[in-house]
């Protein structure tokens, strides 16, 4: 997702790295790098936990840093809206319980012409994993990730032109069903609303392990377990806000300003 920013010609003054712990710190350092003399705004959001604040906060330099002095500013805060030139969201978009607020909160953090950078997990992230539940008359392990054509359509409906969408799919591989799992609590939750009401005891972790050693593993893996995660990139702009001329048209006094400093209001 990062080696596409080098396609993209503009070089924002202000960014936003929505949800930077999930995104991960890594991430957020090669964007540092890639645009030092930019301000950088980390939004960590709720629920997140105590932990996760202080991750995001750690992206922040000490204020005796020569790092602080150096290039761009960053703080853990939201930007004012219409400020920021670019936003980045990784692995955020699926976590969403309500997608479409959120790219609407996106589109209002840009500035127009800025544009989001994003991915999200796609319809065939675990499809090894839901017939094992299945068999074992479980409720789903996940809840049913979305299409990327699905997202290139809710950007447009929130505001934003031009999406391009594609995607990737990873096969990650892991020795024993414990690791496993410590790294899917780690990638996500399941949202499905037919999920487990409750906490499963000793016997039915026991009984999801051995299912998972018996079905995924992989000859051609000298026997590892096998997932295949579908992984969707996305970016998109935020275009010009057009008055539609009708009886009544209301228009935000931020577009107003926009319209009125530029004349790109027309319909």
């Amino acid at each position: 997702m990062e080696d596409r920013l080098q396609w993209i010609r503009l070089q924002p003054r202000t960014w936003v790295h929505w949800d930077a712990v999930r995104g991960g710190m890594q991430a957020h350092g090669l964007l540092a790098r890639r645009y030092p003399q930019a301000d950088c705004f980390v939004v960590q959001p709720q629920p997140a936990g105590a932990g996760a604040h202080g991750a995001a906060r750690a992206l922040v330099p000490a204020a005796l840093s020569l790092a602080r002095w150096r290039g761009g500013r960053t703080r853990v805060a939201e930007p004012a809206d219409g400020t920021a030139q670019m936003l980045w969201a990784n692995m955020a978009l699926h976590m969403a319980a309500d997608p479409q607020a959120l790219i609407a909160r996106w589109h209002q953090a840009l500035a127009v012409d800025g544009f989001v950078m994003f991915s999200a997990l796609g319809p065939d992230t675990l499809r090894e994993l839901r017939p094992i539940y299945q068999a074992m008359g479980w409720p789903p392990p996940a809840h049913e990730f979305t299409d990327m054509h699905d997202w290139g359509d809710m950007l447009v409906h929130g505001g934003f032109a031009e999406p391009v969408m594609d995607m990737e799919r990873i096969v990650l591989t892991w020795d024993s069903p414990q690791r496993l799992l410590a790294e899917l609590r780690g990638l996500g939750a399941n949202l499905h609303r037919g999920r487990f009401a409750g906490l499963r005891g000793r016997r039915w972790k026991a009984a999801l392990e051995h299912a998972l050693a018996a079905g995924l593993a992989r000859p051609d893996e000298q026997g590892r377990l096998a997932l295949t995660f579908e992984v969707i990139y996305g970016h998109a702009l935020k275009a010009a806000p057009r008055l539609r001329v009708s009886e009544q048209s209301a228009v935000s006094l931020q577009d107003m300003r926009f319209m009125l400093r530029t004349g790109r209001g027309s319909p």
